[in-house]
């Protein structure tokens, strides 16, 4: 039943919101193309734009792998598995279709469903936690946002899931001083590899399992000093696991080296800080953790649906975390779940502790990117199951205290019958879900649609987009216009100038004032995120005044009308 309606949640709407940077991203390197292909400081049509986005029948894995290494930063497990289930769809209007790309991730996402239930079971050796594990991830509103987005991190999550089941027999293990089983040990090895290959930032949930292994040791020690315990044939077996984990991981390694020559495509997660800019990580960090459980419209237009919402989601959390708190506690007094609740909390506290240790001393900010906290996602989602279990089936032992004034039944400050919290709980991430997918909550950075509309009302003449171009995320956002464009079938004529800077962003006005000498009158001319100083050609247009149009997402736009006999002030 979770399963059926996670699929359903992950699938529904699934291509009405466009593709973004990074989506074009996986969509090109996964057909085998790349972005060279696309000419520089000229004016091109939308076709040749949209080019490396058209099927290429002669693309093998082997152009994916290279694309990918030698021009993106990131390892290519994903990408070769989304150009094979690519080959299994037909092409939309003649490019890649957007269904295609994102149900992968869709179906992934679903799949990590059943493995909540499976980690939740083992851990707590409890069918009902794994339901609620389950459950919860089914409707997770955070869950649904890395499902619908054609990218690698729903399949990351989904590795992080299986490298916490191993991590869990380890501890059964490591209590009972038992022999981890080979099988076990091989698998773990290879999940591990897997997950590294699909994200480099996996290896941040490997430090957090070193941590939680480092404290099981520490564990042991307080029971027995003897040193000869850490030679164990539990221990031993793990100390198999590292090493495997370790070489798996190193092969990445000049690899990862020589990504550091591309920054620029990393360096939006860079920089320094000055006054509120210190408080950013933390509100963002928040922000992430929030959506994992509940996520209202507070991204609506409408400011009153904008107010109800933050208001409905302050008293849910100020009524719910009571009580996911109180059923921790709870968890934590159980002999038999004491030791779970503290693997998973020491994977949740530690990644969260390497995301503030890489944001304020290493300079770079994780908690920009929500996505990366795939890390330790599916922690939390058990832990919450593990709490929301205490709720639905209170232990016996649960003392007067802990009963609240109500008795056994009775779960926070309302008095609120366990079980009918739980359910409240569920739907609160059932309609957060809903939200997603209606593109209310965890909104797309760029609306070329949006846009594109904007021109179609405004630009009766020809049109020229002109933006700076730096990396392939600036193609990225000229690529989503020109894909409106065809999917609307505009006649209208329009071309795209993506004008390359390097250091001196003069490099860029220079290819906008050759380009504006060639082109025929009247047209008009939008400058799209062009960061460079405006050309002397450009003056002798008329500027138009969009302080009435409506902002877009992604893009920063002013609008020039070219007439042949120039300005009209000079008339």
């Amino acid at each position: 039943m979770w399963l059926l309606i996670g699929i359903g949640l992950r699938l529904a709407n699934l291509t009405a919101k466009p593709p973004w940077t990074d989506e074009f991203s996986t969509l090109v390197f996964s057909l085998g193309n790349n972005f060279l292909s696309v000419p520089l400081d000229q004016a091109i049509a939308p076709n040749i734009l949209l080019q490396p986005l058209q099927p290429n029948p002669g693309a093998s894995v082997g152009d994916v792998i290279h694309n990918l290494l030698t021009q993106d930063t990131h390892p290519p497990l994903y990408f070769v598995l989304a150009y094979l289930w690519m080959k299994l769809f037909k092409s939309e209007g003649g490019l890649v279709s957007l269904f295609a790309a994102r149900s992968l991730p869709a179906l992934i996402g679903a799949a990590s469903i059943p493995s909540a239930y499976v980690l939740g079971r083992i851990a707590f050796r409890s069918p009902l936690v794994g339901h609620l594990a389950a459950a919860m991830m089914a409707v997770s509103p955070y869950g649904i946002f890395l499902a619908q987005e054609a990218r690698h991190y729903s399949l990351a999550a989904l590795w992080v899931t299986a490298s916490l089941t191993c991590l869990v027999i380890a501890t059964r293990h490591i209590q009972n001083r038992t022999p981890l089983p080979m099988w076990v040990a091989i698998s773990w090895v290879a999940i591990n590899a897997l997950g590294v290959a699909t994200h480099y930032f996996f290896t941040l949930t490997l430090c957090t399992e070193g941590v939680v292994l480092i404290f099981l040791a520490w564990l042991q020690l307080q029971t027995s000093s003897k040193f000869s315990l850490f030679f164990s044939p539990p221990w031993r077996r793990i100390y198999g696991v590292i090493t495997g984990t370790l070489v798996a991981s190193l092969i990445w390694l000049p690899i990862f080296l020589e990504n550091r020559n591309r920054s620029n495509l990393t360096e939006w997660i860079q920089g320094s800080r000055v006054g509120l800019d210190w408080f950013s990580p933390i509100f963002q960090a928040l922000g992430t953790w929030i959506t994992m459980i509940s996520l209202l419209p507070v991204e609506s237009p409408q400011l009153l649906v904008v107010i109800l919402s933050g208001l409905v989601m302050l008293i849910f959390f100020i009524w719910a975390v009571p009580i996911l708190v109180s059923g921790i506690k709870i968890q934590l007094q159980q002999p038999e779940s004491r030791i779970m609740i503290q693997v998973f909390a020491g994977v949740v506290i530690s990644a969260i502790a390497l995301f503030f240790i890489f944001t304020y001393f290493l300079g770079i900010d994780l908690t920009r990117g929500a996505r990366y906290n795939f890390v330790y996602f599916p922690a939390v989602i058990v832990l919450l199951g593990a709490s929301l279990a205490v709720c639905w089936h209170p232990p016996k032992e649960w003392t007067g205290r802990e009963q609240g004034k109500n008795g056994v039944k009775s779960i926070g400050r309302w008095g609120i019958n366990g079980k009918k919290a739980v359910i409240l709980i569920w739907l609160m991430g059932f309609v957060s879900a809903v939200t997603v997918f209606c593109n209310l909550g965890y909104q797309k950075y760029y609306r070329p649609d949006l846009f594109v509309q904007i021109i179609q009302q405004i630009s009766p003449v020809p049109v020229l987009v002109a933006t700076t171009h730096k990396t392939y995320v600036h193609t990225g956002e000229m690529m989503g216009v020109a894909r409106e464009f065809k999917l609307a079938n505009s006649p209208q004529k329009l071309l795209f100038l993506l004008a390359h800077q390097d250091k001196d962003p003069n490099t860029s006005t220079i290819a906008l004032e050759n380009t504006l000498k060639k082109l025929p009158r009247p047209f008009d001319l939008w400058l799209v995120n062009f960061h460079a100083p405006v050309a002397e050609t450009v003056k002798t247009c008329v500027i138009s005044d969009t302080q009435s149009l409506p902002r877009v997402n992604g893009y920063e736009y002013k609008l020039y009308r070219c007439y042949p006999q120039g300005p009209l002030s000079s008339m």
